[in-house]
C-alpha cells in the first residue's frame, strides 16, 4: 500500500506492523513468516495469506471476566469491546515452540503485560490454559482485516492492571449477564465488538464460562473450528 495511506496511522502501532507473525498452512503447520502488516493486508488476505494468533480469557476469583475495549489508535478493529487480551506470537524461538503450545503462552504473558501492565510473574505461561483452536476470516475496512488459527487461552487469577493508553482505551470485569447485556447492545449498534469475540461468546464463551472448574472437558487441541 502507498505509504501516504500510512500518514494518518499512530506511530506506535505502526512501529508494531514491521512485527514478523507466523505463517501457517491451514492446519496450523508453519510455512514461513511475515510482517504484521502484510498480514492483515486484505489484498494478502484474499490470496490466502493466515498467521496464528491467540484470544486470552483472563477471570477474576468472582468467575468475572476482563474485557477491554481496543484502543482508538489501533489500525485493526479500534475502539471495539474484546476479550482481555489478544495478539500473535512473533517468529521467534521462545514462541516458535510448539510443545504444549508453549510459545503462544509466553506470547500470552507478554502481550498481558504489554496491553494491560500486569506484571509479567503474575501470569506464568504454565498458568495459562490452552484450550482449543478457531479459524476465522474478518475485514476491518478495506485495506486491514484479520486471517489467523487463534489458540483461546483461559486464565483465572487476581491481577495488577496498569492499561497502555496506547492500546487499551477501557476496561472492565463482567458477569455473565453484564456481557449478554453488552452483547445486546452490540446487536443494537450501539457499541462494537470484535468479530472474534462475537464468534467466541456466541458459539463457546458461556458453557465453558459455566464449568471453568471442569475446563478439561472442553479442551480439544485436535480440532480447529472453522468458523
Amino acid at each position: 500500500m502507498p505509504e501516504r495511506n500510512m500518514n494518518h496511522l499512530d506511530k506506535q502501532q505502526v512501529q508494531l506492523l514491521a512485527e514478523m507473525c507466523i505463517l501457517i498452512d491451514e492446519n496450523d503447520n508453519k510455512i514461513g513468516a511475515d510482517t504484521k502488516k502484510n498480514c492483515h493486508l486484505n489484498e494478502n488476505i484474499e490470496k490466502g495469506l493466515l498467521h496464528r494468533a491467540f484470544s486470552v480469557f483472563l477471570f477474576n476469583d468472582e468467575n468475572k471476566l476482563l474485557l477491554q475495549q481496543r484502543s482508538d489508535a489501533k489500525i485493526t478493529f479500534p475502539g471495539c469491546f474484546t476479550n482481555t487480551c489478544c495478539s500473535h506470537p512473533l517468529n521467534n524461538p521462545s514462541e516458535l515452540e510448539e510443545n504444549e503450545a508453549i510459545g503462544v503462552r509466553r506470547a500470552a504473558q507478554r502481550r498481558l503485560k504489554a496491553e494491560l501492565g500486569i506484571p509479567l510473574e503474575e501470569v506464568l505461561p504454565e498458568e495459562i490454559d490452552y484450550v482449543t483452536r478457531l479459524h476465522y476470516k474478518a475485514q476491518s475496512d478495506s485495506i486491514w482485516g484479520e486471517n489467523e488459527i487463534d489458540y483461546i487461552l483461559f486464565v483465572r487469577k487476581n491481577v495488577t492492571l496498569n492499561p497502555d493508553p496506547n492500546e487499551v482505551k477501557s476496561y472492565r470485569y463482567v458477569s455473565k449477564e453484564e456481557l449478554k447485556e453488552l452483547m445486546r447492545k452490540a446487536a443494537r449498534g450501539e457499541v462494537k465488538i470484535t468479530p472474534w469475540f462475537k464468534i467466541i461468546v456466541e458459539a463457546f464463551l458461556f458453557k465453558w464460562w459455566d464449568n471453568l472448574d471442569h475446563l478439561s472437558q472442553f479442551v480439544d487441541h485436535e480440532k480447529i473450528h472453522r468458523m
